[in-house]
């Protein structure tokens, strides 16, 4: 497989940066405040249910057209700005995104976090992609962003992989007809394999250069 790969595209939150954990305690908190008989944990265990879209996808999803679910979301998004700029690129994501680079592959970012807050937190970890994908109004993680590296590398849908760690992120690489590769922590490798057997899981973002 890895000889017809030319292209790695990653998920953000949860595959390069371990910030999931502290995104599920704000969103929990966030619904739980607003709705007041669902609990905190129930909260949180929706939140990561539904992720790999943004957050305000995910609270149609929970509470479809609840008129307070903007809110909600405005909340979500300025209270975990603070955390997501604590956070660091670890060095096996340091020496995995450069050493792919090395061997020739194009190496980048797709995400459905902001794009202004990836290219901040990029830059200041100096850490060198070939391309930086985050959300925009009509341009989201999945088809358009997939469209798009693929038109601007010249690139087919069997020559691109999408690193994730989310069963949407999955079920986006699987509608699209790009491979996938699951990183476990937010899911099990058990609930990747129990939505497709064929789905190849690492525990640590480093396999990826013998897997």
């Amino acid at each position: 497989m890895k000889s017809k790969i030319k292209a790695y595209l990653f998920d953000f939150d949860g595959t390069l940066v371990d910030t999931m954990g502290g995104f599920a305690d704000i969103a929990g908190n966030v619904i739980h405040n607003y709705h007041p008989e669902i609990s905190f944990s129930e909260a949180r265990r929706r939140y990561l249910e539904t992720s790999g879209v943004p957050f305000f996808q995910q609270l149609e999803i929970i509470f479809p057209a609840h008129p307070k679910n903007r809110e909600i979301a405005n909340i979500f998004e300025e209270t975990k700005k603070e955390g997501f700029f604590r956070q660091k690129f670890s060095d096996d994501v340091r020496v995995t995104i450069s050493e792919l680079r090395k061997q020739g592959y194009i190496v980048g970012v797709c995400s459905n976090n902001f794009q202004e807050l990836i290219d901040q937190f990029i830059a200041r970890e100096r850490l060198e992609f070939d391309i930086v994908l985050g959300y925009r109004e009509g341009f989201e993680k999945g088809k358009a962003h997939f469209d798009y590296v693929m038109k601007k590398f010249n690139l087919l849908p069997h020559e691109l992989v999408f690193v994730g760690d989310s069963l949407k992120d999955a079920d986006k690489a699987k509608a699209n007809g790009i491979r996938f590769i699951a990183l476990c922590g937010t899911f099990t490798a058990q609930d990747f394999l129990a939505l497709d057997p064929s789905i190849i899981t690492i525990t640590n973002i480093r396999e990826l250069l013998t897997v």
